[in-house]
């Protein structure tokens, strides 16, 4: 039902008159009652409120007017010049299944194969691989035991792999993934547990073996001719920042900076 904001407007200036007007009204009720006109005039105001007077989409509006769209005589899909992406064959497939004619089916004969017709169905694993590193001990006459070195980087008896960090990383720093969904991810598709530390921990070391890159990218654009540099407001903690950029056509570096607002 649509509101005439004329005939409201009228109707609550006229309540504001005799408001105004009436001198046995004590000062406690009057401003009840300009407060509850207060609060009318803004609901009115909503309820006409339109894509031709507010930030409203058109879609909102009642009764819209719905016009046809007009046909552009183009075909549907992507247009010419569109650079889409399809799908291609490759040449070392991870895995091939071959399928043999059902010679019961075929007239008698003598057949001999000539070659094969190829289709590939590209999918993806998604698997937990658990490798267990066993360090050989060996034992002296003497009672004396010696163990062989495990690799660089294995110092717990269970720990995540590289893997697993560049994904959680990938996923957080990247998608924008929360911490939470990330965990539902590795629980749900992987059945690995992970906690929200564990996840902030490897954004952490990602974030310190940049430091060699950031010194390369700085440099790099410091002796670049051509800079394209420019910045974007961000949240970090709940405060406002600003996210400094500069790039290049080979690199780009960015630095945040608590914003003066």
């Amino acid at each position: 039902m649509k509101i005439e904001n004329i005939d409201i407007q009228a109707t609550l200036e006229k309540a504001n008159s005799l408001l105004r007007d009436d001198k046995e009204l004590s000062a406690a009720t009057k401003s009840m009652f300009e407060l509850l006109i207060m609060i009318i005039t803004l609901l009115a105001n909503r309820l006409n409120l339109n894509s031709t007077n507010s930030s409203k989409p058109p879609a909102s509006d009642p009764n819209r007017e719905r016009r046809p769209r007009t046909k552009t005589g183009k075909n549907a899909g992507g247009q010419n010049g569109h650079i889409g992406t399809t799908l291609t064959k490759i040449d070392n497939p991870d895995r091939i299944e071959v399928i043999n004619v059902n010679r019961h089916d075929l007239p008698p004969g003598q057949y001999h194969q000539v070659g094969f017709e190829t289709r590939q169905v590209f999918d993806i694993d998604i698997s937990r691989i658990v490798t267990e590193y066993r360090a050989q001990i060996l034992e002296n006459d003497e009672g004396s035991r010696f163990v062989a070195s495990f690799p660089p980087g294995v110092s717990k008896a269970a720990q995540y792999g590289t893997g697993i960090k560049a994904h959680a990383v990938y996923m957080s720093q990247y998608q924008l993934i929360p911490y939470n969904r990330i965990q539902d991810h590795f629980a749900d598709q992987l059945r690995i547990p992970i906690s929200e530390g564990s996840i902030f921990n490897f954004n952490q070391e990602a974030y310190q073996l940049l430091d060699d890159f950031e010194s390369q990218a700085k440099a790099e654009l410091a002796a670049s001719e051509i800079v394209h540099a420019d910045e974007t407001g961000i949240n970090i903690g709940g405060k406002r920042h600003w996210l400094h950029g500069a790039s290049n056509d080979l690199w780009t570096c960015y630095h945040p900076m608590k914003s003066g607002v």
